[in-house]
């Protein structure tokens, strides 16, 4: 069977798939289950156009890497097939670990445990299924491998993952601001003593990279409705957890249900592995079921929740500078139990306060690295005449607060609320 098949992606046109070892990992259902969940969550509540998926994603990335492989080997860069298909697999199943609209619900269903460990177990259990093939992968995803430019083609300041999300982001939800020169970037891709490198005259594409992933934040991943939404969603769960540990029995598929019904928190998830097998049972579609019977639930708050989740009738999300005042607060809590007729133990479900954060480029993690003709290497905020790149390292945060837009507007005086 002819297993170099040919993917017509929006984003780059054809994409082929390179052997037939990587055909099989696709065909993979760990894979194929991609396919259902949502690549950027409940963002099409806000850009209609964000419906693709976590399986386009991966695709996308593996396609970026054989690009960037073929630049480094046309530029005396020695990868042998073996790393070549190692670094393929690695990329490919970066995200096989993620649930039900990824990073939203990634510490509902089962406590402290991330789309990264839950990856590295599965890519341990395809090794097994395919007798070792993966040992070079497993290796690279980790970090272990004594070529790091390998590894920092998957997870780095600069890597393929990040560069097919901000391309495809942007192009599903129409944010023209986060566009960026991906061919450009990966054109001026280089190899220094193992380390992955940008040659110097792609500098102004890695700005417009790191810019483009700040704002691609604010306006798409951070922004206030897509907050609500996914906030309404993850109360709705821990509404429905709470009913059915107090013996309530809700509509759930198999795969909810175990962890509606089961406390799984870390320590017991990798002590034992049918919980494993569970979670790769699940994906958007478990939950949207459920939520879609939920919203004619008797109980008042997980009816409300999932009500107003599937008719679109979100929260109102305010962001501040400043904390908000506890004055402030208190009024929306009584102006929330009157409307509501609920008691303050149940608040949480109708009150939402966190801090989210932004930072384009951390150096304190990795470093871009830019190389100059005569050898030198310089991180890029050094070597960029843009002032703001530096700044770009500064984790920006706001404070948020979500409640019903029953409560109504309350006078500014104790706040200032910005728009982004």
């Amino acid at each position: 069977m002819n297993k170099k098949k040919i993917i017509n992606d929006p984003v780059y046109g054809f994409v082929t798939i390179p052997s037939g070892f990587i055909y099989d990992l696709i065909q993979h259902p760990y894979l194929q289950r991609l396919r259902y969940i949502k690549q950027v969550s409940m963002t099409h509540l806000v850009y209609p156009g964000a419906l693709h998926t976590r399986f386009q994603h991966v695709v996308g990335a593996m396609h970026l890497m054989s690009l960037a492989i073929e630049t480094l080997r046309g530029k005396d860069v020695e990868i042998s097939e073996a790393e070549e298909e190692a670094a393929l697999a690695a990329i490919l199943l970066h995200d096989v670990g993620h649930g039900p609209f990824s990073h939203s619900l990634e510490h509902t269903l089962v406590e402290g445990v991330s789309h990264e460990l839950i990856s590295s177990l599965l890519m341990d259990k395809l090794n097994t299924e395919f007798n070792g093939r993966l040992n070079l992968a497993i290796t690279i995803f980790n970090d272990q491998y004594h070529r790091k430019f390998l590894h920092q083609l998957v997870s780095s300041q600069l890597d393929t993952d990040r560069m097919d999300y901000l391309n495809r982001d942007s192009f599903f939800t129409g944010v023209s601001e986060g566009v960026i020169s991906f061919d450009r970037i990966i054109k001026m891709l280089n190899v220094k003593d193992d380390e992955l490198v940008v040659e110097a005259k792609g500098i102004y594409s890695v700005e417009k990279f790191l810019i483009a992933r700040r704002l691609m934040y604010w306006q798409v991943y951070l922004h206030k409705t897509v907050i609500t939404a996914e906030q309404m969603m993850i109360k709705a769960l821990a509404r429905a957890k709470e009913l059915s540990n107090g013996g309530v029995k809700l509509f759930a598929t198999p795969a909810l249900d175990h962890f509606l019904n089961n406390k799984i928190d870390k320590e017991t998830f990798l002590s034992d592995e049918s919980h494993l097998a569970w979670f790769t049972r699940l994906d958007d579609t478990d939950i949207l079921s459920a939520i879609k019977i939920w919203a004619d639930h008797d109980d008042l708050i997980l009816s409300t929740l999932c009500s107003k989740l599937i008719r679109r009738e979100l929260f109102r999300t305010e962001l501040s500078n400043t904390p908000f005042s506890a004055d402030y607060v208190l009024e929306l809590k009584e102006r929330i139990m009157d409307r509501f007729k609920i008691d303050e133990e149940d608040l949480d479900y109708f009150l939402y306060q966190q801090v989210i954060g932004n930072n384009a480029y951390d150096s304190s993690v990795s470093k871009i690295c830019v190389l100059f003709k005569d050898g030198q290497l310089k991180d890029i905020a050094e070597a960029s005449d843009l002032s703001n790149i530096e700044s770009l390292s500064r984790r920006v945060e706001k404070y948020a607060i979500t409640y019903p837009k029953e409560v109504g507007f309350i006078p500014t005086d104790q706040r200032i609320i910005i728009n982004i």
